[in-house]
């Protein structure tokens, strides 16, 4: 997988936030073989992440960093935090969040093309986190962005994939951009529908973060995305309405 011409050899992407401790966090890395970290820059700098402490312990992850401007409401709050992490994390790599409604955390759709034009113009190359719109993708694309990140649902809730439909039709309508399905993933069975779909990727934190064995979930995320990359990959017959027999009748023996 290519993401703005940097290979990743996973096509699972884990969240940084929630977990039980730091080990808890490290095992579940170590045991998804996950490619990708994101951090939060407003929620993870806090002090009970113990500041400097925990950007070592992200770092000693030995994973590709992709910082995040979680928490912005507005597009100047999500570029300023965008070139703080720039700063911080050496990377013109942003997944770009504005947030747009308080409950249901979808992103602000005027916001987030303008953020993204404004990013991407001053050297970002931006993962913005999206719906499933087709016409929001568009305009995102327009803005310069080179992948897209559209929710599987509401970030949290566990719903899995809410809105298969649009979800094809987004799939289907830009079949070369890179497309990770990200928040909402509540079991690796959902993991493995966005792959089987034809989706790049998933980004996921509180199904793995928040699982009573997190190392254990994350493994079985891991194997989910695989299993359903390989069946992408393999071309899955049709579905069909009526059944069809498996075992041929030519040569079977009758009885009188």
């Amino acid at each position: 997988m290519q993401l703005y011409g940097t290979e990743i050899a996973s096509r699972l992407m884990l969240g940084t936030a929630l977990y039980p401790s730091p080990a808890d966090l490290a095992e579940a890395f170590r045991r998804s073989g996950a490619g990708i970290a994101t951090v939060s820059v407003r929620r993870e700098a806090g002090g009970e992440r113990a500041g400097a402490a925990f950007w070592d312990l992200v770092r000693d992850l030995g994973v590709k960093v992709l910082p995040n401007t979680a928490g912005c409401h507005s597009v100047r709050e999500a570029v300023t935090t965008a070139r703080m992490a720039r700063e911080l994390f050496d990377t013109p790599w942003i997944k770009l969040e504005v947030i747009g409604h308080a409950d249901t955390l979808q992103p602000d759709p005027f916001g987030l093309v303008e953020a993204a034009r404004i990013l991407t113009e001053d050297g970002f190359e931006v993962f913005p986190y999206t719906t499933e719109d087709v016409v929001l993708a568009d305009r995102l694309l327009s803005a310069g962005c080179e992948v897209l990140m559209p929710w599987g649902a509401p970030i949290g809730t566990g719903l899995g994939l809410t809105n298969i439909y649009g979800l094809r039709t987004l799939r289907a309508q830009f079949p070369d951009v890179p497309m990770v399905v990200d928040a909402g993933l509540g079991v690796p069975s959902q993991a493995a529908m966005a792959m089987e779909m034809g989706f790049d990727a998933v980004l996921l934190n509180t199904a793995v973060a928040k699982a009573g064995d997190p190392s254990a979930m994350a493994e079985g995320f891991a194997r989910g995305v695989e299993a359903g990359r390989l069946a992408y990959e393999a071309d899955p017959m049709e579905p069909r309405d009526m059944a069809a027999p498996s075992t041929p009748v030519i040569g079977r023996a009758f009885l009188e």
